[in-house]
């Protein structure tokens, strides 16, 4: 675990006020099972994967618009967006990714906004945490009062990638390439975990990880 900077926590005038957390990484770098381990221990969890996904549901918000540009080929017999289909139509399009993290990104974060009111409202949760794997490259780890990048080797990385989802070397590079480099993410980290070791040594960096986020989240209702 390490800490690249001491930025200070921003004030918000609430008495019950929650320590707000990005943890997001690469893609299979292991940033779920931190996602997990923190939920378990008392973290409020909010995953923009699932989010996303709900959004896209036939009705939601978001499920128009996507069917009219990528067309109807992308609908499963129940009328939900197959991802598996969608996918690679966003991996090898950068306008089409664009696109459609234009639409999504924008939903997301006000639920997560919606999410964080009602945790102050209540007082009994002190650390919110979104689960995305994006954050760095949206722009958006300025909205949060700390952000975790979860990280691994570049070989284990594309070991876990290949082992995953079932592809091979290149379809895995060509996955990892379309992200923003590991090294550019941690430089927006004021913590990380290098998961590259075994799940023990993550369990062990994440709870380090977790005593400090207590720390900032007591320091933050303090002087909010």
């Amino acid at each position: 675990m390490t800490c690249s900077k001491s930025s200070p926590l921003k004030k918000r005038p609430r008495k019950n006020s929650v320590l707000r957390v990005a943890l997001t990484g690469g893609i299979a770098c292991g940033k779920s099972v931190v996602a997990r381990l923190l939920e378990a221990k008392g973290c409020f969890v909010h995953s923009a994967d699932r989010a996303a996904h709900d959004f896209m549901a036939p009705g939601r918000p978001a499920w128009k618009k996507i069917v009219a540009r990528f067309g109807r080929d992308i609908l499963r017999a129940d009328r939900t967006i197959d991802r598996a289909r969608l996918g690679p139509l966003v991996f090898s399009d950068p306008a089409a990714r664009r696109f459609l993290d234009g639409l999504l990104h924008p939903l997301v974060l006000a639920e997560q906004e919606k999410v964080v009111r009602r945790l102050e409202r209540e007082g009994r949760v002190r650390i919110f945490v979104s689960e995305a794997a994006l954050t760095v490259e949206a722009g958006f780890a300025g909205r949060f009062d700390r952000v975790i990048v979860v990280h691994c080797s570049g070989a284990e990385q594309l070991r876990r990638l290949s082992l995953r989802d079932g592809i091979d070397g290149a379809a895995a590079r060509r996955k990892i390439g379309a992200q923003l480099p590991q090294a550019e993410k941690l430089r927006q980290a004021d913590y990380a975990i290098d998961t590259t070791g075994s799940l023990a040594e993550t369990v062990e960096q994440t709870e380090q990880v977790y005593a400090r986020l207590l720390q900032d989240a007591e320091l933050k209702r303090s002087s909010g």
